[in-house]
């Protein structure tokens, strides 16, 4: 923590609280500060800068991952492999913007009607976004300014590593045309007093040169600068108050000493991530919220979704070495398309991934061993790989709730996640299977392993956007139905998933929702 930084009183009630520092809370945080409005953020997790990070996957795990207890349940195969680890998000200043590929795509515009466009969907509960992709252009302007996206506003794209040239050259061979390095927040030339990439590979285990864009380097010291923002670290909040009337008037938590805390707030956000910020609603409810904050759509934690994933292995006989370079600047965008001739609604998207031959060997197949685990290894040098990343079907039961059997070190219940596979998103992921596996086979892959969905970044929906109250948690602004000055600031408000990597639209809407917060604020309307 800064101890230069400005410090806001414990019972200063005009302050905007937000819970998370990741890409939405930092982002808002930030915006807000630069409005001249005062700002606490306050992070669970410690801070840990570019100095702290380790190539070594399994030590950057434990420093900078949220390790506290949860549970799972369900038929998804993250529930038989890591009944623990259902999500693999951060604890740490700057959330999961610390660890995450970069890859920065708009949401198109047919996905905001998801409803209207795939129709009704037995066993799923698709909702159209109460705003669309015309209204949210402007703001992914901004976003894609602030983040330096690659091949955006003239800036170049990465180069691209050896897995991309085995990626590209196999998506020639099968027809593809939609194939390059992607559009990344990772500077391709030294921009916004950060250094460009040097390509040193095992960048999703935090950028040491700060070309990648994080909230703990860009937007959170610039708030700072400002003289309205505080950041409090180890802060772990466990409860939002509220008064007689419904309105939010601050929040409890559990400082680095393990003190309980109480910060009056004007406004409070909440910026948790998918399963974090459910969870805080769910244990914040009270005589006059019984099923938890914000909650009586009994919307709270529902439709939870972590995209269709999946990735696809190749091996070849020269060497691939996929773990130099960026790691994600590959994407083939082809199937990022709604044709239901193919057996399933919504699209995906094939991008490049590499993991370090320990993670390898604990994802490729959970569990397995004998010949044919031990031949994929010896073979990892001369290994290419992809990610698949598409949209899943949100679902009623899909969802995050309070497990009153386990606590956490608070002795607060944990949170359970369960998740069962929409049959929609099993026909995509085995069409992508398919398709991943021929763009190698069409370059002399030697063999080809499908590896199952590992626990995803990609958490989203459980407090979605809805523009009817009833139907879910928060208007288009983030703004929740049933408390004004409580706010939904990360994944947990999209309306459904769409094909493309999050981080861009959270950031997007934190930069609408600031917009929208300090216009409610001077009008004394929150």
């Amino acid at each position: 923590m800064d101890l230069n930084q400005k410090h806001f009183a414990l019972t200063d009630a005009n302050v905007v609280v937000v819970i998370g520092s990741g890409a939405g809370g930092g982002t808002l945080a930030n915006e807000l500060a630069q409005k001249g409005i005062d700002v606490v953020v306050l992070e669970a997790g410690a801070m840990h800068t570019q100095a702290d990070y380790v190539t070594d996957e399994w030590g950057s795990f434990q420093l900078l991952s949220w390790l506290d207890n949860r549970t799972t349940s369900g038929t998804w195969r993250v529930a038989k492999d890591f009944p623990n680890l259902p999500a693999w998000i951060c604890k740490t200043v700057g959330g999961t913007s610390t660890h995450w590929a970069g890859a920065s795509l708009r949401i198109q515009p047919h996905e905001f009607k998801a409803r209207t466009t795939y129709g009704d969907i037995q066993g799923a509960t698709l909702l159209d976004w109460p705003l669309t992709r015309e209204e949210l252009d402007p703001y992914y302007d901004r976003a894609e300014k602030k983040l330096g996206v690659t091949r955006t506003n003239g800036l170049p794209g990465l180069p691209g590593n050896n897995n991309f040239k085995v990626m590209s050259a196999g998506a020639m061979k099968v027809g593809y045309k939609q194939c390059n390095t992607g559009h990344m927040a990772i500077n391709s030339v030294v921009r916004d007093d950060r250094s460009h990439c040097f390509q040193r590979g095992f960048c999703f285990q935090g950028c040491r040169t700060g070309a990648k864009w994080s909230t703990l380097y860009t937007e959170l010291p610039r708030g700072q600068a400002t003289g309205h923002l505080e950041l409090r670290t180890q802060a772990h909040v466990v409860r939002i108050e509220h008064d007689a009337r419904g309105r939010a008037t601050g929040v409890v938590y559990y400082d680095a000493q393990g003190k309980l805390q109480r910060q009056k707030a004007r406004v409070v956000a909440v910026a948790g991530n998918s399963i974090e910020t459910p969870r805080l609603l769910l244990n914040s409810h009270s005589g006059k919220f019984a099923d938890g904050l914000a909650n009586s759509s009994g919307q709270v934690g529902r439709n939870y979704m972590r995209h269709t994933t999946g990735s696809v292995y190749a091996t070849f006989d020269q060497k691939v070495d996929m773990y130099k370079g960026t790691t994600m600047a590959g994407i083939i965008e082809d199937e990022a398309k709604n044709d239901p001739k193919r057996g399933f609604v919504g699209g995906y998207h094939m991008e490049t991934v590499s993991l370090g031959l320990s993670f390898y060997a604990a994802f490729l197949n959970p569990g397995a061993w004998g010949p044919t685990f031990t031949q994929a290894m010896d073979q990892y040098a001369n290994t290419a790989g992809m990610w698949i990343v598409g949209e899943d079907m949100p679902r009623a039961n899909n969802r995050v709730t309070l497990n009153d059997s386990v606590k956490d070190q608070y002795g607060q219940p944990v949170p359970n996640v369960h998740f069962d596979d929409h049959p929609n998103d099993e026909a995509m992921r085995e069409h992508a299977f398919k398709q991943g596996s021929a763009v190698y086979e069409a370059v002399g892959a030697k063999s080809v392993y499908r590896v199952p969905p590992y626990p995803s970044t990609h958490n989203l929906g459980t407090c979605r956007m809805s523009a009817k109250p009833e139907d879910g948690v928060c208007n288009a602004h983030g703004q929740t139905h049933d408390v004004r000055n409580l706010y939904i600031s990360d994944g947990s408000q999209f309306t459904t998933g769409a094909a493309e990597n999050p981080t861009l639209t959270i950031v997007t809407l934190a930069i609408r929702q600031s917009d929208y917060i300090a216009n409610q604020m001077k009008r004394h309307a929150i």
